[in-house]
């Protein structure tokens, strides 16, 4: 029914009265404040892990093949401090034994420098350590599964109390630790197990070790020639044992251990470089200086090649099988 005629003017006030305020109210109102978002979880490139698809055939992938290879006193060798902690790094070649926990590192590391200046290869068998020589190769063990790998140690890692390694994926993977840290079993190959193959699954246990006499050369100057690489002031040992398999480069033989002796002193003089990878093997008839052992016999004569150049020496490749 239509409004009286004298309501219909009131109503009309109140209704542009009403429509003014709610107006001028919205007007004056502040603007809706803007939440800003709590920051996520970092970007997956910031979080180290797997990548999504890693290769089919790491099951495969052999095990590092030891050498003997230079020992740095100074780079990635000398003694630093990483989260309030100094570390001092070993720079001799010595057996070491250690038992503790490992743990692993992956993408976000994949292609970075690693302490020795190498590119680090999550694929490849490497391993980190806070203080064994850099490069080191070592026997990891794990006593859950009895798996065991041989790793090429290149970096420094891991720094968390209880930790003594940190794993490459692939490392990881084969030694069946890739859920999480896990006690291992960590020893380290020394350059006499490298020189006899001593450092195999499977060597003799009685297999004869290295003269003592002749190790302990290696701390004043040690014995015989030259031929090979690796550059520490490490004598070369005297070895009965059969030496490994693979290429060696011969420097000399002699009827006497005094003459071995005597020139091995000579070619340390001048090929520092050369040091580590010297050996006087002990035959029933002669004392033979040999530096290696090489994978390849192209690598052996690169080696016998810069011997030639230096020393003016006519040196002999040698394969051991």
């Amino acid at each position: 029914m239509p409004l009286p005629p004298r309501w219909r003017t009131p109503l009309l006030r109140s209704s542009m009265c009403l429509l003014i305020a709610v107006l001028a109210g919205c007007a004056a109102s502040p603007p809706r404040s803007t939440t800003v978002p709590r920051p996520g979880p970092a970007p997956s490139a910031e979080r180290d892990g797997p990548e999504a698809r890693p290769p089919a055939d790491l099951a495969n992938v052999p095990d590092a093949e030891p050498r003997v290879e230079p020992i740095r006193h100074a780079g990635p060798n000398k003694p630093y401090e990483m989260l309030g902690r100094d570390y001092v790094p070993l720079t001799k070649d010595q057996p070491f034994t250690e038992r503790g926990l490992a743990s692993w590192y992956g993408r976000k590391f994949h292609g970075r420098r690693t302490a020795s200046g190498e590119v680090y290869d999550m694929y490849a068998m490497t391993a980190a350590h806070p203080t064994l020589p850099l490069p080191s190769y070592v026997r990891v063990r794990n006593p859950a599964n009895g798996r065991e790998i041989v790793v090429r140690v290149n970096d420094r890692g891991p720094f968390h109390a209880g930790r003594i390694v940190d794993l490459s994926y692939t490392a990881a993977f084969k030694l069946g630790v890739l859920r999480g840290v896990a006690p291992v079993e960590l020893s380290r190959i020394t350059f006499d197990e490298i020189r006899t193959g001593a450092w195999r699954k499977g060597a003799p246990a009685d297999a004869p070790l290295p003269d003592r006499h002749v190790t302990e050369l290696a701390a004043v100057a040690a014995p015989v020639e030259a031929g090979a690489s690796g550059a520490d002031s490490i004598a070369a040992a005297s070895v009965s044992a059969r030496p490994a398999r693979g290429f060696w480069v011969q420097l000399g033989a002699f009827h006497q251990r005094e003459g071995a002796d005597s020139f091995h002193r000579r070619i340390v003089a001048d090929l520092d470089w050369l040091a580590p990878l010297l050996a006087v093997f002990t035959e029933p008839s002669a004392f033979r200086l040999q530096a290696g052992p090489y994978t390849s016999r192209d690598e052996a004569q690169s080696v016998a090649q810069r011997v030639r150049e230096a020393l003016q020496l006519v040196p002999v490749i040698v394969e051991r099988r």
